[in-house]
């Protein structure tokens, strides 16, 4: 896939760490690797975003944004209260594309969920990865309320025309209780797609050394992991 999308089930459910590791697996084999966020929001001018959190934890990728509001809000509200132009659909689809000639592969991290709006006439990211015929990754918390949010979402995908092809857990708790367990093996059946990779709470803050390490055994061999759903799901098999 030379250009994949990673939206989410909602914000702050670790989209950027996810994408760093998807970044971080493609380096580590031989890939060139070029990371899109279309809106950062809640960014001053001068400080980093997503995409350079993304540089920092996967290594050497080419990163890009498109707009970016001072206000951590969703990017059409933002555009509007900071008075500048929302960012569109085709203008994510043109960016994509001009970085996928040059890149093995394009990472487009999104804003928030996958409905989030990004311009007033209600445009969001799955109107982007429609234009460029894009799989999207669904990023998704591990705890009570993900199977709605998740299923939710890939109906959303379904609906639109657009290939889910996997969920990934954005923080696996180092002590999952209950409702994390059993979501385990109920996601990929929420989501009508599989699982394909979980990282553990706090792996943004490893150093990066360590992350782009240890990047691999956190996403399925899809991904160009080594992570086994299978086997993951088994060791954590809630209590009878």
């Amino acid at each position: 896939m030379a250009v994949a999308v990673v939206s989410g089930t909602g914000t702050e459910i670790g989209k950027t760490v996810a994408t760093a590791a998807l970044a971080a697996v493609a380096l580590a084999a031989g890939r060139s690797v070029a990371v899109l966020k279309p809106a950062q929001t809640g960014v001053a001018p001068g400080e980093p975003g997503d995409a350079a959190e993304t540089a920092r934890l996967a290594g050497p990728v080419t990163t890009a944004e498109l707009a970016r509001y001072p206000e951590p809000l969703a990017p059409a509200t933002a555009a509007r209260r900071a008075g500048r132009p929302p960012v569109r659909p085709a203008e994510i689809a043109e960016a994509a594309e001009k970085l996928a000639a040059g890149h093995d592969l394009v990472l487009v991290e999104g804003a928030g969920g996958l409905l989030v709006r990004y311009d007033g006439e209600g445009a969001t990211l799955a109107d982007a990865a429609r234009l460029l015929d894009a799989p999207v990754l669904v990023v998704a918390a591990a705890g009570l309320g993900t199977l709605n949010a998740t299923a939710l979402t890939a109906e959303a995908l379904r609906a639109r025309g657009l290939d889910c092809t996997g969920v990934l857990l954005g923080s696996w708790p180092a002590e999952p209780g209950l409702a994390e367990r059993c979501n385990l093996a109920d996601l990929p059946a929420a989501a009508g797609a599989p699982l394909l990779g979980a990282l553990p709470h706090g792996a943004g803050a490893l150093p990066p050394a360590e992350f782009r390490a240890r990047a691999g055994r956190w996403l399925a061999p899809a991904l160009g992991g080594t992570w086994d759903a299978a086997e993951f799901t088994a060791r954590h098999r809630p209590p009878r």
